[in-house]
């Protein structure tokens, strides 16, 4: 049995819940079948024994029938839902492409991605970049995916166009992105392309640091500690101030990557328009243990310190950040000056995307948090955020029959080296992890099973 990018370390219980129950199938797609049952199902009102049935991918009846599958005791959730993840096709393909991006998100329990308008070539901003970009995700996607727009100066007219081909909302940046071809919108510029995004009932994302704020970092600076001082976290807090002011009744507005329990308090703060997301690096990592020139950990903003880590574990308790998603933007290991160890030239993004459930959960059942609560920051909230908690999110009668069997219990490390991403350098390299993704089913179809994934199931959500 191949565990794909996991040594396993203990879990032989899943290993043989999986055999006992369900056997071992001779090809994925023919593994699914009309009904699947356990003992602990997480529905939205709890976790109960309960039987899902689903015809055309979707779910029919939720019971406590006999099923065609039973997992025992392993949990079943719903599909994750990630809704910040850099795909880079076409143009970047060599960072990362959809093939391998959505093959990644199978496997560790994501069954909806949303890719963001950059790094890709051209960038979408515009129905002709998007059609670009939906014509490169033919034949290679393994979990569906949806699309954000972008915005940068000069793009404005094609907000209405792109809404109709059906993005699901538009990021800015109000600093320098990292790449050429998506320049920072000026906040007066996006102030009046925010009332617009809220007439089409579309939210707006923001990058918040403020630029004035950022210091230069000299080249060839090895010490994480520099690159930290280098984006404050003052930065993030009046970033996020003046693009709280774009939040109003009718426009959405989300603060991405948040970093700080700095910034969450200004978003709490803020009206109730205005949410915000952080990472499972912000949540797992502290700037104390980078070590010089680990520039696999490199992101911008910067994962600080051990109390700003626990603060966002206390903002996501008490509601000023709604969801964790990956914020997934691995590179080269050229790019990322693994050998010169210089943050200054480094990019900056990190590869989790298929690590993100097992990240969230080490960290929350270290401190008591219910797993119930991570399928609300993991699947529903990032599926209302992108408008798709129609369909996904949880699993209700009517919705996609998107589920994940989980083993909570199990435990296991990390080799980066077996991880589907394009590029498998991750800061997660060899960290004992919580829990095993054991099947991904997508809209009734097996996608992930046995350390095996059945490409090609998943479509583009565009209507």
């Amino acid at each position: 049995m191949d565990w794909g990018f996991l040594s396993k370390t203990g879990s032989s219980r899943t290993r043989d819940l999986h055999l006992r129950y369900y056997g071992r199938p001779e090809h994925l797609a023919s593994a699914a079948m009309p009904s699947i049952r356990s003992q602990r199902v997480l529905f939205p009102d709890g976790v109960r024994p309960g039987t899902i049935r689903y015809e055309k991918g979707s779910i029919v009846e939720i019971s406590q029938g006999v099923a065609d599958r039973d997992f025992g005791d392993l949990m079943i959730l719903p599909g994750l839902v990630d809704t910040h993840v850099h795909v880079n096709e076409p143009g970047r393909t060599d960072w990362e492409g959809f093939a391998s991006a959505t093959r990644a998100a199978a496997a560790g329990g994501t069954t909806t991605i949303v890719d963001m308008p950059l790094n890709s070539i051209p960038p979408t901003v515009s129905v002709e970049a998007l059609n670009e970009k939906l014509l490169s995700t033919t034949g290679k996607l393994s979990v569906d995916v949806a699309f954000w727009g972008g915005l940068i100066p000069g793009s404005e007219s094609e907000i209405s166009g792109l809404v109709a081909a059906g993005v699901r909302g538009f990021k800015a940046f109000l600093v320098d992105s990292g790449v050429d071809e998506f320049p920072p919108m000026p906040l007066a510029e996006l102030a009046v392309v925010s009332k617009r995004l809220g007439e089409l009932g579309v939210p707006l994302l923001v990058h918040a640091e403020e630029a004035d704020l950022l210091h230069e970092l000299v080249p060839g600076a090895r010490s994480y500690l520099d690159y930290l001082v280098s984006r404050p976290i003052e930065s993030e807090v009046s970033a996020v101030a003046s693009v709280a002011r774009l939040a109003t009744d009718g426009t959405r507005v989300h603060v991405l990557h948040v970093s700080s329990p700095d910034a969450a308090a200004e978003i709490q703060s803020g009206p109730d328009s205005l949410t915000g997301e952080t990472c499972p690096h912000y949540l797992t990592f502290a700037a104390e243990d980078i070590g010089v020139g680990a520039t696999s950990f490199k992101c911008a903003p910067p994962i600080r310190n051990r109390d700003q880590r626990e603060g966002l574990w206390d903002a996501l308790g008490s509601g000023a950040l709604n969801m964790v998603v990956s914020d997934h933007s691995p590179a080269p290991a050229d790019l990322k000056e693994i050998e010169t160890g210089d943050f200054a030239r480094a990019w900056g993004g990190i590869g989790s995307l298929q690590l993100r459930l097992l990240a969230v959960w080490t960290g929350a059942a270290d401190r008591g948090i219910p797993l119930s609560e991570l399928v609300r920051w993991l699947a529903l909230e990032p599926a209302r955020l992108a408008g798709l908690d129609q369909s996904k999110g949880s699993i209700d009668v009517g919705k996609d029959a998107d589920v994940v069997v989980f083993d909570p219990d199990a435990m296991s490390v990390v080799v980066g080296a077996k991880l589907e991403h394009r590029h498998t350098l991750t800061p997660y390299d060899g960290m004992k992890l919580r829990g095993q993704v054991v099947t991904t089913i997508l809209r009734g179809e097996t996608i992930y099973e046995d350390g095996q994934i059945e490409p090609g199931l998943g479509r583009t959500m565009t209507t």
